[in-house]
């Protein structure tokens, strides 16, 4: 057996355990009794170590090198890069961080769950510590070939980006973000969007259910392999032939649940459409954090809320919940709330305009926390701070709405929060891009998005993780990440 197929051979072993890991988090998140929280962390932590072992195999690096010896296909070259990173990450940590990072993970999460429902920010504070503790320790091994600590920890997510060009980024957008925000809110004051009509009834959350199955239909996803369910917080997981969405309803509001699917949808789209021949490689998974978000939130941002396909989503709420929406809520009052731009607490419930502010935000905080140069106590009033500044907002006490409201810090997951508005910046320039193939308007305003996926499907699902981020961009679209068509974007459609 050749290196190459060595290689193969143990992957797919190790994609049985990963496929198993991420049915048990799935179920964790979803189905699992209160009872079974520490029996499952338990196990969830033995099969993390088992992983874990797995992926720092030492035999990995001798078939990497045996096999660089020997010609390489452009594929078999991504492959063994792809497989070397993934050996490197792995191997840098020692057994007992993992096991201690995967326990400490589950138990603070599982605690969040009540603790937040009840504002315990001091309870929340115990397990979160040992945590950030945990997660500092892990920034400092891998921060080997790394400007800072943060930097090791972010190219888990966002493998070849930096602080320093994220900053760049970010530091431009700091400087029309707020001026736009205003501009769009004092915009709309003009045009009365009946706010209220949407909260004052109720919406069936089985209902609710079949809006969204079959939105889920019209997007493409694929219930032979995936299903969806209910969690406190929104996600999408699972592997590529069972993927896994989660929502949450409001039986006062349908709206944002209905969004959130849609989101989640094309997450899951990306992953149900990886290359089939690589899928249980590292070289067929997603190219980064980023871009999985780009395909979310161009399903989201870029399809559901533009005005020529916001018909389409009012015709299929009526017809689920025709009963229940008032007939006060034409398609003006319902464009005019899907597009609804206002200052608020929750970063899964805002807008596209104010959302990376929120980003920003934990950005800044995390990296200061990873990098050692504040402490977790120092938390609330730097949330607090920071809302105040980019929002007007103040959350002085209010925990609950401020920093326990995202559950990506209870595990560690230190390093993930600047993908969500590099996605959508991503999703921006794919937009701009695909229109000069696509007749993207047409698309929407006939609700059929078979042209538009097959682009995606064409420039970034098939790709996996063949090509760089940077390469995967500029392949699809001629150019490196260019903030300026998100900028675009949002004046667009907003001003």
């Amino acid at each position: 057996m050749n290196p190459i197929d060595k290689l193969k051979a143990h992957y797919d072993t190790l994609d049985s355990f990963e496929h198993l890991r991420a049915m048990s988090g799935w179920d964790q998140a979803t189905m699992m009794p209160v009872g079974g929280a520490e029996a499952r962390s338990d196990a969830m932590s033995a099969l993390a170590l088992h992983i874990h072992k797995l992926l720092s195999e030492p035999r990995i690096l001798d078939w990497i090198d045996e096999a660089r010896n020997k010609p390489l296909s452009n594929e078999d070259d991504a492959f063994l890069r792809e497989a070397f990173n993934s050996y490197m990450h792995a191997n840098r940590l020692p057994e007992s961080l993992i096991e201690a990072k995967s326990k400490a993970g589950d138990k603070c999460e599982l605690a969040w769950r009540v603790q937040r429902k009840e504002n315990d920010w001091a309870g929340f504070l115990k397990n979160f510590e040992t945590v950030v503790a945990l997660s500092k320790e892990e920034a400092e091994i891998r921060k080997d070939g790394h400007a800072t600590a943060y930097d090791a920890m972010m190219d888990l997510y966002e493998p070849g980006m930096t602080s320093s060009m994220v900053e760049s980024v970010f530091n431009d957008v700091e400087q029309w973000l707020p001026s736009l925000i205003a501009e769009v809110i004092e915009k709309q004051k003009t045009t009365p969007d009946q706010s209220d009509v949407e909260r004052v009834v109720h919406y069936p959350i089985a209902a609710q259910k079949q809006l969204s199955e079959s939105l889920m239909h019209l997007f493409g996803f694929d219930f032979e392999r995936g299903r969806l369910d209910v969690s406190m917080h929104p996600f999408c997981g699972g592997v590529s032939d069972d993927t896994r969405i989660t929502t949450r309803y409001d039986e006062t509001s349908f709206i944002q649940a209905m969004m959130g699917v849609i989101h989640e949808t094309g997450h899951a789209r990306y992953e149900q459409s990886l290359p089939a021949h690589l899928k249980k490689y590292p070289v067929g998974k997603a190219r980064s954090m980023g871009i999985h978000e780009s395909q979310s939130l161009f399903f989201e941002m870029q399809i559901a809320r533009d005005e020529r396909f916001i018909p389409h989503l009012f015709n299929y709420a009526n017809q689920h919940l025709a009963s229940a929406i008032p007939t006060e809520l034409g398609l003006m009052q319902f464009q005019r709330q899907i597009q609804r731009v206002e200052k608020g607490y929750i970063r899964v419930d805002a807008d596209e305009v104010t959302y990376p502010a929120h980003v920003i935000l934990r950005y800044q905080i995390e990296k200061a926390l990873i990098n050692g140069e504040i402490n977790v106590s120092d938390i609330p009033e730097l949330w607090d701070q920071k809302m105040q500044h980019y929002l007007g907002l103040s959350t002085k006490g209010n925990y609950r709405n401020g920093c326990m409201q995202d559950i990506h810090w209870t595990d560690g997951s230190f390093g993930y929060f600047p993908s969500y508005t590099l996605g959508a910046m991503y999703a921006a320039q794919f937009r701009a891009a695909m229109s000069q193939e696509v007749d993207v308007a047409g698309c929407f305003e006939q609700a059929d998005l078979k042209p538009i996926q097959q682009w995606l499907n064409t420039k970034i699902w098939s790709k996996g993780s063949v090509l760089t981020t940077n390469e995967l961009v500029k392949q699809a679209t001629g150019e490196a990440l260019n903030a300026a068509h998100f900028k675009a974007h949002l004046e667009t459609r907003y001003l």
